[in-house]
């Protein structure tokens, strides 16, 4: 008698544990819209920058046409959509990003426009340690019907694959003016832009990336 008690307990006991799991569990991006609209062309809008860094804008656009291209998708030349900008009056970045979605098809033709914030670019300094991190978020707008067909954020950082420092503090002092110097003289944010957009732009992520464009081997099969 008692032993089923016991065992009654122990029963509900994990259920509760598994019914609290599935409550916690993130649910992914919902790619129905994504895959109703279809897009082959997309349009990359110059980044949103939030960050006090100036040359976070065009660090980050720099990566963004590979990943997209080889992803299967047609992307809009950078060139070719920086005159169009400029021609209808746009120089600014927020201000591409709040044309409507009708007019952005007016202009460019394109399927989709993909807007990207930068929330966190450079190096940050603290007594014993520097960092250098890209932080950016993106979405994926339909032009035809202005829904937001997917979103994502990521970034990159410099401490990522550090090990935690040992020797007490002289030598974390010590190793901290060593990576302060070099990070004055080596700004290694545009490398770190690169890796965040690669990872913000991944094809092949389950419940999270884009999917693959109509050019990928792919195609069809996330």
């Amino acid at each position: 008698m008692k032993y089923q008690t016991f065992s009654k307990i122990a029963i509900a006991f994990v259920a509760v544990v598994l019914m609290a799991g599935c409550a916690t569990k993130k649910p992914g991006w919902d790619y129905s819209a994504y895959k109703a609209s279809k897009p082959r062309s997309i349009l990359v809008l110059p980044p949103v920058n939030n960050s006090p860094d100036i040359t976070a804008t065009y660090s980050v656009m720099s990566f963004v046409t590979k990943p997209l291209a080889e992803a299967g998708y047609y992307v809009m030349p950078v060139g070719m959509v920086a005159q169009a900008f400029k021609e209808n009056g746009l120089t600014q970045p927020s201000d591409m990003h709040a044309t409507s979605p009708d007019k952005l098809r007016q202009i460019f033709g394109a399927d989709a426009a993909l807007y990207i914030t930068v929330i966190k670019f450079g190096v940050s300094y603290t007594v014993v340690n520097s960092e250098t991190m890209v932080q950016v978020q993106g979405k994926l707008v339909d032009l035809k019907t202005g829904v937001t067909l997917w979103q994502g954020a990521a970034q990159a950082s410099s401490v990522e694959n550090e090990q935690q420092q040992q020797g007490g503090l002289a030598a974390m002092l010590i190793t901290a003016v060593i990576k302060q110097v070099l990070a004055s003289t080596f700004d290694d944010s545009h490398r770190y832009s690169g890796m965040a957009t690669d990872r913000l732009l991944a094809t092949g992520v389950p419940n999270n990336g884009l999917l693959y464009g109509p050019r990928s081997p792919s195609y069809g099969k996330d």
